[in-house]
């Protein structure tokens, strides 16, 4: 047992030490901007606009203070600076993408508290998973479809216990057994793939689509992003399947016992319920929906009509949504949707835009590819929400100065930043398969870096060659 000493740890004390000095590192660059003069091209308003940005940008990265909170004062640092009205700033709070996104998870609430996710997986699993390789592969596809659906974060926290039931009944041993490795990592490649496929997978896209129709009028529909998507979600599914394979070969010969233990649970679920039944008609409905009359009637206004529909047939109980849903998410798309408002109105976004990597590249190409390289990897430090708000006034400035489609480069860069596969703080996905023991950061630095290097030469290969095909010309 360790003797306690009444002193702080040296990590304990760097932490007490970094959180005030970088609050008042980002307060000195404030002022530093806030106080020059105002640079030839760009407005006043725009010179305060980027000091707001480089505070969010310091706050964000650092995670010194919650990403709402940094959001929060976004919001109230606009009107106090004068650079938007005070009814301005908070009415992006009524963005089309928040009460999306909100639909998005009261709905994905039901779906598992009625337990119909759970009942799905473990239906796959027990009829699809009849061999070691191959119930490694239904993990992999089973987890990306399921994040077609519902946010990967929920997926991966529901495939959790159900991958730790196999690895028990297997007796595989943590962070020695291959087999659990591969188990584990399956289970996050896939949500994380499987995420990027449609507007439901994470908060990413929504909040994308937000800025980009806040600030242009223009959207993209349902079904164009899930095409634009889906040539990079099925190659890479393949190529996480084939290096889990080579990274990681399996010690198990037989996986009876873990079957036996994935039907005894299936067992006691029971009968399928009506609750069951409603909620899976009742999502397929919204997503047909979705798909048929998104553009008609709006996405927001789809999805907050399914809420309804199941509250008024009591589908969905209003203490399980509480506790189910990521509330602080809203303030962080509020922020995040109200600095790209500001950026784009001033005129910021385009002169910084135009200062920084408007000056590293010379063409529309050269451009596509550095946002979907800077996406693909600083996710991997960030959440892909705040690379998204950070990255997106600067994508939107540059693509006005090289005639590029404001939807293409909106999911050029939206898209890869779902893709975090190398680091815990990337995606709770990732996390989740970390905290299981079976897995460490050697796993998934070295696994995610290959995958890194395939799902950027798909994703370029797609923007080039397939996505003229669906509309999307560079």
């Amino acid at each position: 047992m360790k003797r306690y000493t009444g002193g702080l740890s040296r990590r304990e004390t760097l932490m007490t030490w970094s959180r005030p000095a970088m609050l008042l590192l980002a307060l000195v660059f404030f002022l530093i901007i806030y106080l020059q003069p105002t640079p030839e091209g760009l407005s006043r308003q725009g010179l305060v606009s980027i000091a707001i940005f480089v505070v969010a940008i310091m706050l964000w990265v650092t995670n010194v203070l919650p990403l709402m909170i940094t959001s929060l004062l976004v919001i109230i640092l606009f009107p106090m600076t004068g650079v938007l009205s005070t009814g301005q700033s908070y009415a992006l709070f009524g963005n089309e993408a928040i009460f999306f996104i909100l639909g998005a998870f009261i709905l994905a609430s039901g779906i598992m508290r009625s337990g119909l996710s759970s009942r799905l997986a473990l239906l796959t699993l027990r009829y699809f998973g009849k061999s070691p390789n191959f119930l490694v592969l239904t993990f992999l596809v089973l987890s990306a479809f399921l994040s077609f659906w519902m946010s990967e974060h929920a997926v991966a926290a529901m495939m959790f216990p159900i991958v730790l039931e196999v690895a028990d009944a297997l007796k595989l041993m943590p962070g020695q057994s291959n087999y659990g490795k591969a188990l584990f990592l399956s289970m996050t490649w896939g949500c994380i793939i499987g995420g990027i496929a449609t507007f439901l997978g994470g908060a990413r896209a929504p909040l994308a689509l937000g800025i980009l129709r806040q600030t242009t009028g223009e959207s993209v529909d349902f079904l164009h992003w899930t095409e634009a998507a889906l040539p990079t979600v099925v190659v890479m599914l393949v190529v996480s399947y084939v290096v889990i394979l080579r990274l990681f070969p399996s010690e198990v010969q037989s996986i009876e016992k873990a079957r036996s233990a994935l039907k005894t649970k299936q067992l006691k679920l029971g009968r399928v319920s009506t609750r069951e039944k409603a909620i899976g008609a009742l999502m397929l409905a919204t997503i047909f929906s979705w798909i048929a009359f998104g553009e008609q009637f709006g996405l927001a206004n789809i999805a907050i009509a399914s809420v309804v529909v199941a509250f008024i047939f009591k589908l969905l109980d209003w203490k399980e949504v509480e506790e189910d849903v990521n509330w602080g998410i809203f303030l962080m798309y509020g922020g995040a949707i109200c600095l790209g408002f500001a950026m784009e109105m001033t005129g910021a976004a385009h002169w910084l835009a135009g200062k920084s990597l408007g000056m590293l590249v010379d063409s529309p190409l050269g451009l596509i590819a550095a946002f979907v390289v800077l996406s693909l990897f600083l996710t991997e430090a960030i959440s892909n929400t705040a690379v998204v708000a950070l990255m997106m006034p600067l994508a939107l400035g540059l693509a006005a100065d090289y005639g590029i489609d404001a939807r293409l480069i909106t999911m050029a860069m939206t898209i890869p930043a779902g893709l975090a596969f190398q680091l815990p703080m990337g995606t709770p996905a990732t996390a989740i398969a970390y905290s299981s023991g079976f897995v460490d950061l050697r796993d998934t630095v070295l696994g995610g870096f290959v995958l890194k290097i395939f799902a950027l030469i798909v994703f370029m290969l797609s923007i080039l060659f397939y996505w003229p095909l669906i509309g999307f010309h560079l």
